[in-house]
């Protein structure tokens, strides 16, 4: 049922993304520079909002540049498909946009006392990381690894309603989402380990 809910809500969104796309690439814009901008759009969000408690405009900013996630991959596919590069970069800036997230929340929970807020974010930061590793190792060993529950939109997506939500007045919302979020994100690693698993089992066998 939620991989079902994922590929509606994906081919929803892919409607939306594929003219903007066609537009950016008519104007000269490359995808690697729409995965630049949009990893600079979340460290705004991020580091300068949301670090500082302003949570509503950190959570919107931070969601809205995410979403170019899926942008750059469009671009890349209407463009004749991404390069070794482009994929070495858009892993990277991910990982680099995860730990401002993540870093963010936690240095604000600090900075309000929330001990266990703190613990959920550092939580959440080694899990989505371990998340894509597994994932990465998994298909240098020829093996793939995509599958899974939380993967990272679907990541940052919990943490913005929460921290939302949190900015909005509903006090424990950001906290509760960020235990939500390691727990799926924990499950999501034992998927995707259990996955190569049974790969590397019928290869074995061959």
């Amino acid at each position: 049922m939620a991989k079902i809910f994922q590929e509606t809500a994906r081919a929803g969104m892919t409607r939306v993304v594929e003219p903007v796309a066609r537009g950016l690439l008519r104007a000269g814009v490359s995808p690697n520079a729409v995965t630049v901008a949009g990893t600079v759009g979340v460290l705004v969000g991020a580091l300068g909002f949301g670090a500082r408690g302003q949570l509503v405009a950190g959570a919107l900013i931070v969601t809205f540049f995410a979403l170019t996630d899926m942008l750059d991959g469009t671009m890349a596919r209407m463009s004749g498909g991404s390069t070794r590069f482009g994929a070495f970069l858009d892993s990277s800036m991910d990982r680099v946009a995860d730990s401002a997230v993540f870093g963010a929340v936690a240095y604000w929970l600090a900075t309000e006392g929330n001990h266990s807020g703190v613990a959920a974010a550092l939580l959440c930061l080694a899990a989505g990381g371990l998340v894509s590793y597994v994932k990465a190792r998994a298909e240098g060993l020829g093996m793939s690894g995509n599958v899974g529950v939380a993967e990272r939109t679907e990541r940052l997506l919990i943490v913005g309603v929460g921290g939302l939500l949190t900015g909005l007045g509903v006090g424990p919302a950001l906290e509760i989402s960020l235990w939500l979020l390691a727990a799926v994100s924990i499950f999501t690693v034992g998927q995707r380990v259990a996955h190569v698993y049974r790969q590397a089992q019928l290869v074995g066998r061959e």
